[in-house]
């Protein structure tokens, strides 16, 4: 069997994991800072886009990546029972009807 290590772009995927749960690391420490400071706690609360929320964290020296949010959304909805889930499920359909022509 041939050594990948040396293919261009392949990177091992121990190396994939630690650098994602590290970027994860980076994005809990974002969250807790910004909670702990009043001014930046009630900018959280206010809806904001992906981009915006990502310019932020750099702006405060915080490496998150849009993958770092949407692995942290998957990690939030592993901790629902299957009632949240289902409850949240039922929020989403409900948009959809109601955004849905005819």
């Amino acid at each position: 069997m041939r050594d990948r290590s040396f293919d261009e772009g392949w990177v091992p995927l121990d190396r994939c994991f630690r650098k994602r749960v590290v970027s994860l690391q980076q994005l809990d420490a974002f969250l807790a800072y910004a909670r702990s400071q009043p001014q930046m706690a009630e900018r959280l609360k206010t809806p904001m886009d992906l981009a915006e929320l990502l310019g932020w964290a750099a702006e405060l020296q915080f490496q998150v990546e849009e993958a770092d949010v949407i692995a942290a959304m998957v990690r939030e909805d592993e901790q629902l029972s299957d009632a949240e889930l289902q409850h949240r499920a039922g929020e989403e359909a409900r948009k959809l009807r109601n955004f849905i022509p005819g």
